[in-house]
């Protein structure tokens, strides 16, 4: 059995690593501003904080339906079926513009609440214009999204790693000059990181459309007849693309939440949760690569009527996230001072980020497990149940565990990460138990 299982470690870590730099870079996009703009105060940092918090529900829940189109494809490109892996391209392509104009409109009437949400007067004030700066970039990534999936169903990760670097590398300049001041412009501060962000979006998704048409993965399925739009396929598509979105948000917004409870302790309190929820997620972003690499396995091998390999390829996966996620929890406790020392120099930002940073290094191998798990039910296209699941542990535990521990016996912050980690504990067992019992099911081998 074990040499069944390291079959696939290789293999799943070659797949993962494009994977992996391009979802943890389009986290990084948020974590340059935070870095960037935390160099100009506590204020405009919380306002990046406060702004990020709400927006991150949006973008997970879009990014969430465009994560239906890979298994799709996937198992269309394992049985070796052109034509349906091109219908699901195009489909998923409307069906992506759709949600991401819907998404806008409802993300663009969550500002008229933010200046109710407890927050210090200043936070919400630099905080709405950067917001809406992200607003403007749900489309652009939701068409990125769309190229982005689809040359992962068929085992292509590099593209999207290629594109995700170079839009990370045009945000931190276009952050640079218009943060800072530089190069003619003024100082724009926490507005000049939502510029950046906006324009770095925009040109991802022209340079994925232009890639298209000049590299050879596309050639396959260019020459197919284009297909109009299917009510049919737009149903498949969120009925399997929305719950994966619904438990992303479930889970962000638990931490969302955890971010506006921090901002009624004080500004210091919700800077520092900024710094190392930033940390976590990176770490985080790096699982879901692996996570979604193996979609793509479980997706195909089920195309190919492979059961074995799916199992081998699963728990193959989840070793490979106990390894690395327990390495960097003992890194986030061994340097729990210096990392936060490179987002700000507040003294007292640092000492109580580094209190947070204790159990975030705790919960990093529990945080691996559940969104490995989560890919894995991905490829067999099991959805509902994790909602389910993610309630609960989030909403039922995390939430009220964390108020409790924070406000109700004066732990204060930490108390709130306390309920983190309880949540992600029950999510991991709950999803490794539900492949299980699944498999078991469905293949019975």
């Amino acid at each position: 059995m074990k040499n069944c299982y390291s079959a696939h470690y290789w293999p799943n870590v070659k797949l993962a690593t494009p994977v992996v730099l391009a979802q943890a870079g389009q986290m990084l996009v948020n974590l340059a501003d935070t870095v960037m703009v935390g160099q100009v105060g506590t204020i405009p940092l919380a306002a990046a904080s406060f702004a990020n918090s709400i927006f991150i529900n949006v973008l997970v829940l879009g990014i969430g339906i465009s994560y239906a189109i890979t298994p799709l494809v996937g198992k269309a490109f394992g049985a070796k079926d052109k034509e349906e892996c091109a219908y699901w391209f195009q489909q998923g392509i409307f069906a992506n513009i759709i949600i991401g104009i819907l998404l806008s409109f409802v993300a663009g009437a969550i500002v008229l609440g933010m200046p109710f949400m407890g927050q210090e007067a200043g936070v919400v004030e630099e905080a709405i214009p950067y917001y809406l700066l992200l607003v403007a970039s749900i489309i652009p990534l939701q068409v990125f999204n769309s190229y982005k999936q689809f040359a992962e169903g068929l085992s292509n990760t590099r593209i999207a790693m290629y594109i995700t670097v170079a839009g990370n590398l045009l945000n931190v300049g276009l952050n640079y000059i218009f943060i800072y001041g530089h190069m003619g412009s003024p100082a724009l501060g926490v507005i000049g990181a939502g510029i950046g962000t906006l324009v770095s979006r925009i040109m991802m998704a022209v340079a994925f459309v232009w890639m298209s048409y000049h590299i050879s993965l596309f050639n396959n399925y260019r020459g197919i007849h284009l297909t109009r739009f299917s009510k049919s396929a737009f149903v498949r598509i969120c009925k399997l693309g929305l719950p994966i979105g619904l438990q992303s948000v479930i889970e962000v917004f638990a931490f969302s939440l955890g971010s506006i409870m921090m901002g009624w302790i004080n500004a210091v309190s919700l800077a520092a949760h900024q710094i190392v929820l930033s940390l976590a997620s990176l770490t985080y972003m790096m699982s879901s690569g692996l996570a979604s690499a193996t979609t793509i396995k479980v997706s195909i091998f089920r195309g190919e009527k492979n059961y074995l390999d799916v199992k081998h390829s699963a728990f193959a996966s989840v070793h490979l996230v106990l390894l690395f996620m327990g390495l960097m929890g003992i890194l986030f406790v061994t340097l729990r001072y210096w990392l936060p020392s490179l987002f700000i120099d507040n003294p007292e930002v640092i000492e109580l980020a580094a209190g947070l940073m204790l159990v975030a290094g705790l919960f990093q191998v529990f945080d691996g497990v559940q969104v490995v798990a989560l890919g894995i039910l991905r490829g067999l296209e099991d959805v509902l149940m994790p909602v389910i699941g993610a309630g609960v542990a989030y909403w039922l535990i995390s939430l009220p565990v964390g108020y409790l521990t924070a406000f109700v016996f004066s732990a204060g912050p930490i108390g709130i990460w306390i309920g983190y980690l309880a949540g992600l504990a029950c999510a991991g067992v709950f999803l490794l138990l539900r492949f299980r019992m699944l498999y078991k099911k469905r293949f019975g081998v």
